[in-house]
């Protein structure tokens, strides 16, 4: 029943599947491979993320001065 299997493995993923929230099939018998897939899977989805740092006016930038200073005095 191995066809049967994958027809139904191919529609479950393809029906389920989104281009906000993708399936990867990464084969686990091979587990440093695995973790490389794996890595690369999250760091291109970061990548594409296109984070940044928040930008500071002078009085919030002076405020997160003032409480990086605190910080570090108590550690």
């Amino acid at each position: 029943m191995w066809d049967q299997y994958q027809s139904a493995y191919e529609d479950c993923l393809s029906a389920t599947s989104t281009k906000y929230a993708p399936w990867y099939v990464v084969p686990a018998d091979h587990k440093p491979q695995a973790r490389l897939i794996v890595s690369q899977v999250i760091l291109e989805t970061l990548k594409g993320l296109k984070m940044s740092y928040p930008t500071l006016d002078a009085t919030k930038a002076a405020q997160a001065r003032k409480f990086r200073k605190a910080l570090s005095k108590s550690s």
